[in-house]
């Protein structure tokens, strides 16, 4: 690649002499340099710097060696040589930056890992496949969170977003996540264990912040999936809905009585009202995060997500997500305004118990 600013340099040159006497290309050369920074690093720069300046004194002694050490070709000379330096050094910055960034990155996947892995992709009878995207170049992980836990009767999920961002939210999701492994084979009905979720929420915030209740929050869908029941059982604390796919038809599995987001329980002293749905193996179950609905186009179009997936409602959820993944990226051209995440879940087979992994939790964020 560094043919094209030495390229440039040599044509420069060979046009400079050729042209008659009252025309001077020699601040041409400028661009050489310039461009050479989206190509190599700081040697790469100087090198081709370098040239320039050597290119723009042998023009001088070429054309007019009189001229050679006058005052304007001093300084298109200096000014090259000046310009060359100042990009040797930008070249070096960017470099280190590049380092530290890797670094973070680096950490950021280990931490998601091992404190927040995928979903495995069969939980007792269900099939599951999990996606994140993170908002944030810097790091892989955020405020959205997801978790799954078997039972001895079927299969607990969650899946929330914590207000807010940052190191944070990512210590906010992991105070939720641990309760909800803590509590979720151990509370009988599921809004024993959406209470217990918001109790240990609204502790661990107000001990964290060293202030009272209400300055953070994390919204959240608790589901509970029998092993012999084609049903849904759902507590929604002001989050989006889930969506089933039957048959090529997305229905939105909207609250009754939502309540308010984990964390506020306090203030309002809810009682969880358990809503219960269809869901039966064909069936296509898909929780996600706002980030999902609210990611937007170049045009500010919020990406209609109910429109773009019943051409998939047949898929495995593997192949949903990989799908649905693509679809949301061109969406938004590659990159997302906030975190996004999704699971898929459907049956492997037809309705019955299977307890293979009935002690294994798992999470992802």
């Amino acid at each position: 690649m560094l043919a094209i600013p030495i390229g440039w340099i040599v044509a420069v040159f060979v046009i400079d002499i050729l042209a008659p006497p009252g025309i001077h290309l020699g601040p041409l050369l400028v661009a050489a340099p310039a461009i050479t920074p989206s190509i190599g690093g700081p040697r790469a720069v100087g090198l081709v710097a370098a040239l320039a300046v050597i290119a723009q004194t042998a023009v001088g002694v070429i054309r007019d060696p009189d001229e050679l050490l006058s005052a304007n070709h001093e300084a298109q000379i200096a000014a090259l040589a000046l310009v060359g330096a100042s990009l040797v050094v930008f070249c070096v910055l960017r470099e280190r930056r590049e380092k530290e960034l890797a670094q973070v990155r680096y950490v950021s996947e280990a931490v998601q890992r091992v404190v927040l892995p995928p979903l495995p992709r069969r939980l007792g009878p269900l099939r599951t496949a999990s996606l994140y995207l993170a908002a944030e170049a810097e790091a892989q992980i955020g405020g959205d969170l997801y978790a799954a836990a078997r039972t001895g009767t079927g299969t607990r999920l969650i899946i929330g977003d914590v207000r807010g961002k940052g190191v944070s939210a990512v210590s906010d999701a992991a105070l939720l996540l641990g309760a909800f492994h803590a509590a979720a084979r151990h509370r009988a009905s599921l809004d024993e264990l959406v209470a217990y979720l918001d109790q240990s929420v609204s502790w661990g915030l107000a001990e964290a912040s060293g202030a009272g209740h209400g300055e953070s929050f994390i919204t959240a869908t608790v589901l509970d999936i029998p092993d012999r029941h084609a049903r849904i059982d759902m507590v929604s604390c002001g989050h989006p809905p889930p969506i089933v796919l039957r048959d090529g038809r997305p229905t939105t599995l909207d609250a009754a009585r939502p309540a308010p987001p984990l964390g506020l329980g306090a203030l309002s002293q809810p009682r969880y009202h358990i809503d219960s749905y269809g869901f039966a193996p064909g069936d296509l179950l898909l929780l996600y995060t706002d980030g999902v609905t609210e990611a937007r186009d170049g045009s500010r179009a919020f990406y209609p997500l109910a429109e773009r997936i019943t051409g998939w409602s047949h898929s495995a959820p593997d192949t949903f997500i990989d799908r649905f993944r693509d679809d949301l990226l061109h969406h938004v051209g590659g990159h997302l305004d906030d975190d996004a995440a999704m699971i898929a879940i459907g049956y492997a087979g037809t309705l019955r118990s299977d307890r293979a992994g009935a002690s294994g939790d798992h999470t992802a964020s």
